[in-house]
């Protein structure tokens, strides 16, 4: 089919064998690439039950019908597996500049499958897979990693996805690092890779996939440019990128501070977007031929991390050291972005643990004490989590199982193991049922429907509807996670854009009836995944907390009422 090779490579890393087989075009047909390719992938390789961290658990690479296409939004690759940090459905996203590569190498989706004895780095291209030693490599920081591996491989253009320290030792949120500055963040694949023992994967490739109407996929381009230098949206994106959310989430009372307790801080300014512009040295930088140029290159002036440098930090990263952990100066929360990178840890779990920490700490059940605000002492665990040292060890799990350690599981945040990002459900509801239902746990990219709450669309507060809005963000942006496509470009691209982009890329010509039947489907996938691993429809809920603890200032909850009636409108929606 067009946009796709029809193939998929599978390593095992046991015999050190490859393979390639071919994949139907009514497969592709029915699920894309992406996600879809993905879900399909690991319903047939993961056996039921495999614990996540054993052999048995398959690291799927895949890029989808747009990556090769030099499209705008096209930067982004996926990685799936059952979560080790969840047990349950496992993906994550990342941009910069490697996808591209991964798809010249002339597969649709790459297995690694199996586990080396030792550890290997692989270099994929479309000529084969040379396996390398990388017991020279083991321990060596994400950074260090891809420069030590694109200088092995030596070939102009190559890219690479590394793991840290975390992922060498399993912590189950350790992530996928490219680009310095780029992450596979969510869910654990930084573990599953190093369970796998591979340190690092280049690739490079001449490959280069056909479209039904390269033409039209060029007038497409063309277009989504021009709307994008005239769209406000994308205007403040390339102005103040992600942090901007920090004002707007702290005007609402949504921004989630001292773990969980406070929905505003006030120091909101000093770790807001316009104090980053202010205060460091920023420039915007961009994915692979993105318009957006949402990244911030960050350099610290002076203080104790003078020079330090890095893309970011994000909103989510702000959040969870800046809110759940109550740092207010925004060049240790830089310093604490650049520690969890390097290591290999994603900064939204890494935040939340610590925040718990310090709560634990206020109610005397952690020694020794860590203060709100004490980001020395925050920079420590991370250190000892990611090695798994001492009471690292312990914290390394994730919210989930060290509130069970510490005996605090009636303050603990997460939907399914995972913690959620920086919007609180009793004052965005329809967040609320987003990390319920979501597939990987507490997640706010599944469907961001914050996005319809804080613009005006829908009332935060409205229950009634609300399921509607959600299920068809989801559905357009499961499509998205096809193709794959940069979120950010939700809304330049509707259903009308959709139909459009996958016809000169596929050929496949689909009404929104049917693009919707076909996301719906793979969500429902990827719950029959969920649900075989041992999930039931008890565990689409929420932290008790958000039900009986009235979030700062305002007082509000989420009832369990009103999650009850958004749940079963969202259930007939799905026809589950």
């Amino acid at each position: 089919m067009h946009g796709f090779y029809n193939r998929i490579l599978r390593i095992d890393l046991t015999t050190r064998e490859t393979t390639v087989e071919p994949v139907p075009d009514e497969i592709l047909a029915a699920y894309l690439g992406g996600k879809g390719l993905g879900t399909y992938l690991l319903l047939q390789h993961v056996p039921q039950g495999a614990d996540p961290l054993s052999s048995q658990n398959v690291l799927i690479i895949a890029t989808g019908p747009a990556t090769g296409s030099g499209l705008a939004p096209a930067s982004r690759y996926g990685l799936y597996a059952k979560s080790p940090l969840t047990g349950l459905y496992g993906e994550s996203y990342a941009g910069g500049f490697v996808a591209p590569q991964i798809n010249a190498t002339g597969y649709d989706a790459i297995l690694l499958e199996g586990a080396s004895s030792e550890p290997v780095y692989l270099e994929v291209s479309d000529q084969g897979v040379r396996f390398r030693d990388a017991r020279g490599l083991w321990g060596l920081d994400t950074h260090a990693t891809e420069d030590r591996v694109k200088a092995d491989v030596a070939v102009p253009g190559a890219q690479a996805i590394v793991i840290g320290p975390a992922g060498e030792n399993l912590v189950p949120f350790a992530l996928v690092n490219n680009n310095y500055w780029r992450h596979a963040g969510r869910t654990g694949m930084g573990a599953v890779m190093g369970s796998k023992k591979v340190k690092a994967v280049v690739f490079h490739g001449q490959a280069k996939p056909t479209f039904y109407d390269p033409a039209g996929v060029q007038s497409f381009d063309a277009a989504l440019r021009r709307r994008g230098r005239e769209d406000p949206g994308a205007q403040a994106y390339r102005e103040f990128g992600t942090p901007r959310l920090v004002a707007t989430l702290n005007k609402v009372g949504g921004f989630p501070a001292r773990y969980w307790s406070q929905g505003r801080v006030d120091h909101w300014s000093q770790i807001s977007a316009e104090k980053l512009l202010e205060r460091f040295d920023v420039r915007s930088h961009a994915c692979y031929r993105c318009f957006m140029a949402c990244g911030k290159i960050s350099t610290v002036p002076d203080g104790p991390h003078v020079g330090l440098r890095i893309e970011g930090p994000e909103y989510e990263t702000i959040y969870a050291f800046g809110g759940l952990c109550m740092i207010s100066d925004l060049a240790e929360i830089i310093y604490l972005n650049e520690l969890c990178d390097r290591l290999g840890m994603d900064t939204i779990t890494a935040g939340n643990v610590i925040a718990l920490v310090m709560e634990a700490s206020q109610r005397g059940v952690f020694k020794p004490a860590l203060d709100y605000g004490d980001a020395e002492g925050a920079a420590e665990l991370l250190e000892k989590i990611a090695r798994q040292e001492g009471i690292g060890k312990l914290l390394s799990g994730g919210v989930r199982a060290a509130s069970a350690a510490l005996g605090l599981e009636d303050i603990a945040v997460h939907v399914k193991g995972l913690e959620p990002a920086g919007y609180d459900p009793r004052v965005l509801k329809g967040m609320g049922l987003a990390y319920a239902v979501s597939d990987r746990g507490a997640c706010h990219l599944r469907a961001t429907v914050y996005k319809a709450e804080l613009s005006g669309v829908i009332e935060p507060d409205a229950i009634e509807g609300k399921a509607q809005i959600l299920t068809d963000f989801e559905d357009r942006h499961t499509l998205f996670d096809t193709l794959i496509f940069c979120r950010f470009y939700r809304d330049l691209i509707g259903w009308d854009e959709l139909a459009q982009v996958i016809y000169v890329l596929t050929g496949l010509k689909l009404d929104k009836e049917g693009l919707a039947a076909m996301a719906r489907n793979i969500t429902t996938r990827a719950r029959e995944f969920n649900l075989r691993e041992g999930m039931t429809p008890a565990d689409d809920a929420l932290p008790e907390r958000f039900h009986k603890e009235p979030l700062e200032p305002e007082q509000k909850v989420l009832s369990r009422e009103e999650l009850r009636k958004m749940l079963d409108d969202y259930y007939a929606l799905k026809g589950w």
